[in-house]
Order: C-alpha cells, then sequence, then structure tokens
C-alpha cells in the first residue's frame, strides 16, 4: 500500500468519526430540548408549593401569637386591637393578612353564657379567646385547572388565664 492511499485511508476514518461525533452531539441537543421544559415546570411547581406550604405555617404561628396574647387574662381578652397587632407582628412577611379576634364564655356546668357575672349560678364562668387568620396568595403563574390564588387560614382558641 502506497504512502497516500495510507494517508487516504486515515482521513477517511476521521471524516467518518466526526460524523459520528457530530450526530451524537445532536441527539443530546433534541434530548436537552424535550426534558429542559419538563424539568423547569417542576422547579416552578415545588417553588410554588414551598410557597403555599410557608403562608400556611406563618398564618397558624400568627393566630397562635394572637391567641396567647389574648389568654393572659381578662383585660387582654377584650383588646381586640392589641391581639391583631400581636398576631401581624408575628407575620411581618404578610402584611395584608387578615386577623378576626373574639372571646366567648361558657359555665363550667357546659351551660353558655354571655360573660356576665350573674349569667352562671352555682359554677364558674370560663372564659376563651379565638383567633382567626387569613391569607390570599397569587399564584407565581397560571396553571390550567387550579385557581389563581389560595387562601391560607387559621384558627386558634385559647383558655383565658383566670
Amino acid at each position: 500500500m502506497s504512502t497516500s492511499s495510507k494517508i487516504h485511508s486515515r482521513l477517511r476514518k476521521l471524516t467518518f468519526g466526526r460524523r459520528r461525533m457530530a450526530s451524537d452531539s445532536g441527539q443530546a441537543l433534541v434530548e436537552m430540548a424535550v426534558l429542559l421544559p419538563v424539568a423547569f415546570g417542576l422547579l416552578i411547581g415545588v417553588a410554588e408549593i414551598g410557597r403555599y406550604a410557608n403562608a400556611c405555617l406563618v398564618v397558624s404561628h400568627a393566630a397562635n401569637a394572637g391567641v396567647q396574647f389574648g389568654a393572659q387574662n381578662r383585660v387582654t381578652a377584650s383588646e381586640n386591637s392589641l391581639i391583631i397587632q400581636a398576631a401581624k407582628a408575628d407575620a411581618p412577611g404578610f402584611p395584608d393578612m387578615t386577623v378576626t379576634p373574639s372571646h366567648y364564655c361558657t359555665c363550667a356546668d357546659g351551660s353558655s353564657s354571655t360573660c356576665q357575672p350573674t349569667d352562671c349560678s352555682g359554677s364558674r364562668i370560663i372564659e376563651y379567646v379565638k383567633v382567626d387568620t387569613q391569607v390570599q396568595l397569587e399564584s407565581m403563574f397560571g396553571y390550567p385547572g387550579f385557581p389563581k390564588t389560595f387562601t391560607a387560614e387559621a384558627e386558634k382558641i385559647m383558655r383565658v388565664s383566670q
């Protein structure tokens, strides 16, 4: 075999190898183009679920902070503005959170009471504080079949210290 035919044979092998490598990289590009939107969609979905879970926890903790403040004694149980302030201070990331405090009474024997000292003859009055918190969340993207807004809400009830 002559020198020129050996060189020609080697060049043919190199050219064939390049074509094969070029077709492999094209396949990887197609696979990437197909899988990248799916991976991106999953990432956005996980972030959205994380935001919603965080909002649920924050709203629950804010309701707990409000009810703990109100349950200190009979005076704080009726201070709705301070209960709201305590709940909102526990959730600084949600300034538009709705806080609804209330308090109610029952008699120790289980009958109802209007929190008046004369209500429970023969038993004592038991007072409770209730705090409801709620926040609306806008989703980052519109998902088919899912609402655009989600509501995270919590309710806490605690007996007032006497």
